[in-house]
């Protein structure tokens, strides 16, 4: 039985209040918001401010996103090695809920978009493309090219790190919460930097941080949290002395 102190938890408003801010968006969808924060990043005579920079595309969409995936290829390494080498075997299951919920959280985007087929800003009419706007539950009109944009793959990138938060939270709290602001930090950064080049709409990184928040909560709760609660490492504790 594991020695370390779980720290107790509030899942229920872990869940509860990312989920009635999803029933919120579907409810009051942030139409207004999405298209007036993209035209103040949009101007007719070049279209949006961050189509052609090189910064945004090949630093901060490209390298950073390599960097992430380099991670994610990392944590596979350390899991399966973890079942090898003795040394790793204490941090196997914090090893494979990484990978797990790192997998889950940027394996759930591409399904998504095409199940969903939302337009890219850059594909609309009101910013120098050919489609027409619609809502997220609205029916589509007809089109020969469907979109792919919902919700933000990016983003995905950065706010899926939080499951890092999630893996040292019991270990090492100062360094989960630094990790924390770390993973949301970068994914309102890869977020702004796509919406600047008009690849996404405010409210649909909003969506990706909520589904990754969940997704993350979820394995940790049924990964490390359940199997070791607060009464048990106490328990744990006081055997091991």
């Amino acid at each position: 039985m594991s020695t370390y102190a779980v720290r107790p938890f509030n899942f229920k408003a872990a869940f509860a209040l990312p989920l009635v801010l999803m029933a919120s968006l579907l409810i009051f969808e942030p139409s207004a918001l999405d298209l007036g924060l993209a035209r103040l990043m949009y101007t007719p005579e070049s279209g949006f401010i961050g189509a052609k920079s090189f910064f945004l595309e090949d630093i901060l969409h490209d390298r950073a996103k390599q960097l992430v995936i380099v991670f994610g290829v990392l944590a596979i390494v350390g899991f399966a090695l973890s079942c090898v080498w003795s040394r790793l075997y204490s941090w196997r299951g914090r090893l494979g809920y990484l990978v797990l919920a790192l997998g889950v959280s940027t394996a759930l985007v591409t399904p998504m978009k095409t199940f969903t087929a939302v337009h890219c800003p850059w594909s609309l009419e009101e910013f120098g493309g050919q489609e027409v706007y619609s809502g997220l539950l609205e029916p589509r009109p007809e089109t020969a090219k469907p979109g792919r944009c919902w919700p933000g793959g990016h983003a995905s990138a950065g706010f899926s790190l939080m499951a890092l938060f999630f893996a040292l939270r019991d270990l090492k709290p100062r360094a989960a919460r630094a990790c924390l602001v770390f993973a949301i930090g970068l994914g309102v950064v890869f977020a702004l930097g796509r919406m600047l080049q008009g690849a996404h709409f405010f409210s649909h990184n909003l969506w990706t941080f909520l589904f990754d928040w969940l997704i993350c909560v979820f394995f940790y709760w049924l990964i490390l949290y359940r199997k070791n609660t607060p009464a048990q490492s106490c328990a744990a504790m006081q055997v091991a002395r």
